[in-house]
């Protein structure tokens, strides 16, 4: 189990992947087009073209984790296509992994106080 603490890096791929890619074909999209390193402990995650479907791969410690999830009904909130991948908060990644549209929640924003008392 991949648990979503508030420290977790995060990468969303914004390109569709070809989901016949395993473990090592995705090992490689992320060494060579995300330009990351597979190893770091990093969530990458990656989409399907018809929008339903997502895979998840990351590095425990002592091995590669792939997960995949398919939505039965509706499907996943992505961002625009582009190259490259972006950063997503832990909090909108389990919005996501629950199939909610994650892009309409806007971040609370903690103000620090300037003064004490």
């Amino acid at each position: 189990m991949i648990a979503l603490h508030g420290d977790l890096k995060i990468l969303l791929a914004t390109r569709p992947i070809d989901f016949r890619k395993g473990v090592n074909g995705l090992v490689a999209l992320v060494a060579e087009a995300l330009e990351s390193d597979p190893y770091s402990g990093i969530i990458f995650v990656f989409r399907s073209k018809r929008n339903d479907r997502l895979k998840m791969l990351t590095y425990d410690g002592s091995g590669i984790i792939l997960v995949t999830k398919w939505l039965e009904a509706g499907r996943f909130t992505w961002p625009p296509i582009q190259d490259g991948a972006m950063r997503l908060p832990p909090s909108k990644m389990a919005m996501l992994l629950d199939g909610l549209d994650w892009s309409r929640v806007a971040q609370a924003v903690v103000k620090r106080p300037t003064k004490a008392g």
